[in-house]
């Protein structure tokens, strides 16, 4: 409930603090005394948009603040969700307008972004206007009424979560078909990029080793002869150095008799031989291998030259790449080939959601069926004292084409202000006098169902008077009893059914006019009943009349 209101610079009010009770509390005042500018300061701390304008002139800024006891209204989760400080007790928003047109927020004294608040403030209070009687014409709040008459709220919770989860599942068929379409059409252009790269039977290294067997081609002739000249070097029969070593090695051999220490230099010179000649045999075999080639020539390159093509092709620079390319396919095509067998799963787990979740409004729809006649009945005995004795009211429910997040159903609620008259939509035949006792009662069936701390009504009596205003402040005091309710009204029979009674006046402080609000008491209740009765002569009947209001 709204516990209290402080309101600082903002319009005629210089400053407010005002405390509200439990029950039924009612606002009165003149035309233009500033009720309007109260509730305009509580829709702005409840997250409404701000204008600088509405800051009291030769001030910086104005501060709103409204205090709730939020004891009884299970917003822990919220909270915590959104990272705020819980108090088990009390919730404190703020709003500051500054003149630069800057708007700060705050819940629990931290700032907090302007939808967070809106979206808190629609948790801890009901503002009903003239504006929001536009409302019943609105198929969505039709059907959120009729849900709470259903009491279909964990339904709904159970059935919305499978709802987004059937909705994942169509985005995610239909992205899968898109691939799939998009995959066919560049199928036969990846397969065949794939089957030109498999049949060209890459390997590592191979460049690099055709490369360097090019070159030996290339150059056979120089390389044969250069191999020539090296074995006639090492192994001439007259001047080879491998002839050398091996006639020195036989002078060595020769003294070693008589000069022992020859020996270490004979075993040098054996081993310098035997490589020497070993390396000779060596060089004449590749000497032998080394032969021009034309044929194996052109083979490699040919070889190569594809090996460049392929690779200028892809925009690639080695054989390593094109078989990352050639394996991109070749996983390409795979997933091209499962297209069609994850669709089909996804088709299937699909009709198996909607099975279920078909099942599931189909429930929601029985409930709200069942809602529909229970409340149709009471809402026209409820209605039927307000001056409307031949109201007729139906819940029409017929199913939708396509399910949706709210079900299978379309509701439109059906009036008729006469015996003969044909059921219409309430936005199209009912007066706004009629849609604001409609409202006004809609309002009290649903408060038993919904969590709603506080509901203000700002002139809902608007166009009736007399008994039918008595009516409608017996509904408001009998509402009052299952939430917090405060009402704006200018007919002495709605004002003395509040328990509490708050009187807005405008008040001249030298050459300023400011807005003023104060609760009554007993006696200045009597006062201004009076005046609503009578105007601005009190009369003596007008002052009976008042206390015979207050005593009933």
């Amino acid at each position: 409930m709204l516990k209290a209101l402080y309101i600082q610079n903002f319009v005629l009010i210089d400053s407010l603090d005002i405390t509200f009770d439990k029950g039924l509390s009612v606002i009165t005042g003149e035309t233009g005394a500033g009720k309007s500018i109260i509730l305009g300061a509580l829709s702005l701390v409840l997250g409404a948009r701000a204008d600088s304008k509405s800051i009291k002139q030769g001030v910086d800024k104005c501060v709103i603040e409204a205090t709730f006891n939020i004891a009884l209204y299970n917003l822990e989760g919220f909270f915590i969700e959104h990272e705020l400080e819980y108090d088990t007790e009390n919730c404190i928003l703020r709003r500051e307008l500054h003149t630069s047109g800057k708007s700060r927020a705050f819940v629990n004294d931290s700032p907090v972004s302007l939808q967070l608040l809106k979206l808190l403030g629609s948790r801890l209070i009901d503002i009903h206007s003239q504006h929001q009687n536009l409302l019943l014409g609105d198929a969505q709040f039709q059907l959120k009424v009729t849900d709470l008459m259903a009491e279909n709220e964990i339904l709904l919770i159970h059935y919305k979560k499978e709802y987004l989860r059937y909705t994942s599942l169509k985005r995610e068929l239909k992205s899968l078909q898109e691939q799939a379409a998009q995959a066919s059409k560049e199928e036969d252009y990846v397969r065949f990029q794939l089957e030109q790269l498999l049949e060209s039977k890459l390997a590592l290294d191979e460049q690099e080793l055709l490369e360097q067997e090019l070159e030996t081609l290339s150059h056979a002739e120089e390389i044969k002869g250069s191999l020539y000249r090296m074995t006639d070097i090492l192994r001439g029969d007259e001047a080879g150095v491998v002839s050398g070593i091996k006639s020195s090695l036989s002078i060595a051999d020769s003294l070693e008799r008589f000069y022992p220490k020859i020996k270490e230099f004979s075993e040098r010179l054996r081993s310098a031989y035997l490589d020497l000649d070993d390396l000779v045999s060596e060089i004449e075999h590749q000497q032998d291998d080394i032969e021009f080639n034309p044929e194996r020539l052109s083979i490699v390159n040919e070889r190569l030259n594809l090996l460049y093509t392929l690779q200028q092709k892809h925009r690639v620079n080695s054989v390593e790449q094109l078989i990352e390319i050639r394996d991109g396919f070749d996983t390409q095509l795979n997933r091209i080939d499962l297209f069609d067998e994850h669709i089909e799963a996804i088709q299937k787990e699909l009709e198996a959601t909607y099975s279920e979740l078909m099942q599931q409004a189909l429930v929601i729809s029985a409930q709200r069926k069942q809602a529909a006649q229970t409340m149709s009945q009471r809402l026209v005995q409820m209605i039927l004292p307000l001056g409307m004795p031949n109201t007729r009211f139906e819940v029409y429910i017929s199913p939708r084409e396509v399910l949706d997040a709210d079900g299978i159903d379309e509701i439109n609620f059906m009036f008729s202000a006469n015996k003969s008259g044909e059921l219409q939509p309430v936005a199209q035949t009912a007066s706004g006098g009629e849609i604001s006792r409609l409202m006004l009662c809609i309002k009290a069936l649903i408060a038993g169902n919904t969590a709603l701390p506080t509901i203000i009504f700002d002139e809902i009596d608007t166009g009736v008077s007399g008994d039918i205003a008595d009516k409608m402040g017996d509904i408001m005091h009998d509402l009052g009893h299952k939430m917090q309710v405060l009402t704006i009204t200018h007919l002495p029979q709605i004002a003395a059914k509040g328990g509490s009674h708050y009187f807005v006046y405008k008040q001249d402080e030298g050459e300023r006019t400011v807005t003023q609000l104060r609760i009554l008491t007993h006696d200045e209740r009597v006062l201004e009943l009076a005046r609503m009765l009578s105007g601005a002569a009190l009369t003596d009947a007008a002052m009976a009349n008042a206390r015979e209001l207050l005593k009933e």
